[in-house]
C-alpha cells in the first residue's frame, strides 16, 4: 500500500490561525517565501512548489491555501502517469481565457488540465452555475462532465451519474467557496451549499472508488479587519477539520 502523505502548502501563515495543527500525521510545507505565485504561477514557482512536493507526492489530503492557489491541483496531477479522472468541487468553473500566456493561473488552470493532460479520462466539475458552464470554451470538451448548481438544488441531473467512468482512478479538488458563508469564508465570491450536501457528494466516491489524492483550498482573505478575520478563521478551521475527519471516516489509507 502506498503511504499516505497528508500536508498542508502554507502560502500565506493563514493556518497558523487556525486549530488544523490538532490534525495528527500532517506535514507543514513553508511556501510563503516563493515569488510569482499568487493568483498566476509563473515558470520559476512552479518548479520550486513541484520541488517541495515531489518527495511527498500525491496520494493524501493537502491543504493548498486560498483560492488563490487552486492552480496546485494541475502541478499536482501533472504527476500522474496513469489514467484517471478529476473531481472538482467549485463554485467557479476555473477554465477561463488565460490573460497572461505562458503562465497558469488560478482562473484557468482546469483548462489546462483538459485540454493538456493526456491520462486525464474525465473532468467531473460539481457546483459551478449554468451560466459559468455554458462560457466554457476548451478542447477535449467531451471528457468534461458537469453537475451545475441548479441541477443539485433541483435534484435533476442525476442521469449523468451514468456518465461518470468509474473504471479509473480519481483525484479529487475542493474550493470550499462552494459553500454557503455559514461554513466558511473565502477570499472570492462563494455558492450556498450546505456543508452536509458537499458530504454527500463526496461520498459518491469515497465510498468505493480508488482516490488518488485529494486536494482542499479556499482559505480567508489575509489582511481582514481583526475581529471579521478571527470570525471568518474560526468558521474555515472547524469546517476544514470536518472535512478532513469526513474524509477519513470513509478512507483511513489517506
Amino acid at each position: 500500500m502506498i503511504k499516505s502523505q497528508n500536508y498542508i502548502l502554507d502560502f500565506t501563515h493563514v493556518y497558523k490561525d487556525e486549530d488544523i495543527e490538532k490534525i495528527d500525521d500532517i506535514n507543514w510545507i513553508d511556501c510563503s517565501d516563493i515569488e510569482g505565485c499568487d493568483l498566476y504561477c509563473s515558470g520559476l514557482a512552479r518548479e520550486e512548489i513541484k520541488k517541495r512536493t515531489e518527495k511527498y507526492g500525491i496520494y493524501g489530503i493537502h491543504f493548498i491555501d486560498s483560492g488563490n492557489y487552486h492552480y496546485v491541483t494541475k502541478i499536482l496531477t501533472d504527476r500522474i502517469d496513469s489514467k484517471f479522472s478529476l473531481v472538482l468541487y467549485d463554485h467557479h468553473t476555473d477554465m477561463q481565457k488565460p490573460l497572461i500566456e505562458g503562465m497558469t493561473s488560478c482562473g484557468d488552470w482546469a483548462a489546462q488540465v483538459i485540454m493538456e493532460n493526456k491520462n486525464l479520462v474525465q473532468l467531473i466539475l460539481v457546483g459551478a452555475a449554468n451560466e459559468d458552464i455554458s462560457q466554457i470554451d476548451v478542447t477535449n470538451k467531451e471528457k468534461l462532465v458537469t453537475f451545475s448548481v441548479e441541477e443539485l438544488r433541483n435534484g435533476t441531473g442525476k442521469e449523468k451519474l451514468e456518465d461518470i467512468i468509474t473504471d479509473v482512478p480519481f483525484y479529487i479538488s475542493i474550493d470550499k467557496d462552494i459553500l454557503d458563508r455559514r461554513y466558511i469564508e473565502t477570499n472570492w465570491s462563494q455558492g450556498h451549499m450546505p456543508l452536509g450536501m458537499l458530504d454527500h457528494l463526496l461520498e459518491f466516491f469515497l465510498k468505493d472508488k480508488k482516490i488518488l489524492g485529494i486536494d482542499i483550498c479556499g482559505e480567508c482573505q489575509v489582511g481582514l479587519p481583526f475581529p471579521e478575520y478571527i470570525e471568518a478563521e474560526e468558521k474555515n478551521s472547524k469546517t476544514n477539520i470536518q472535512l478532513f475527519e469526513y474524509i477519513k471516516k470513509y478512507r483511513k489509507d489517506l
